[in-house]
């Protein structure tokens, strides 16, 4: 049974493995991270974690009985019991409904761990399997998402209240 756990140093191998084995799925739905994310990932790795210990950031990884890394799922700009939500499944276990519930529990950890209120997400209008997944997870459509928020793409914003607002 695959684990949700948060981000840690000695995930760095897997990460980048699951990174470069699926980096032609991901660029086929989202902009490419480009070569120097990757001729550069342990310092990179060693900036995402400082965020995570600062409390801007708060990164998952869903982790296979064998170790290797099956999807990255995050919260970015946590702030004001707000966070934005962004994830990435492995290809091989696309359309299985491994990113839906993945968020579903990340989404009960935000409450408990993080203590947010509200979650936010952008998905670009040519990313059906995406805007599936936050629908399934109770997200609903707020608004227009242009390129600045989708890597050159345009889509649509969807927000998820995670508790009743006061």
């Amino acid at each position: 049974m695959p684990e949700l756990k948060l981000l840690h140093a000695d995930h760095g191998p897997a990460v980048l493995a699951f990174e470069l084995a699926n980096r032609a799925y991901f660029a086929a739905a989202v902009s490419d991270r480009g070569d120097a994310f990757f001729d550069r990932f342990r310092e990179r790795l060693s900036a995402t974690l400082a965020q995570q210990d600062a409390g801007i950031n708060a990164f998952y990884v869903l982790i296979a009985e064998d170790g290797s890394i099956l999807g990255r799922f995050n919260l970015y700009d946590v702030e004001d019991g707000t966070a934005e939500l962004g994830y990435r499944v492995a290809q091989h276990i696309a359309g299985r409904g491994v990113a839906t519930a993945t968020v579903r529990e990340l989404c009960r950890l935000a409450v408990a761990r993080h203590g947010l209120r509200t979650l936010r997400a952008a998905a670009a209008h040519d990313n059906d399997a995406s805007r599936k997944v936050l629908a399934k997870a109770g997200f609903v459509p707020v608004g227009p998402a242009g390129p600045d928020d989708l890597g050159g793409k345009t889509g649509t914003w969807y927000r998820l209240d995670l508790v009743p607002q006061p």
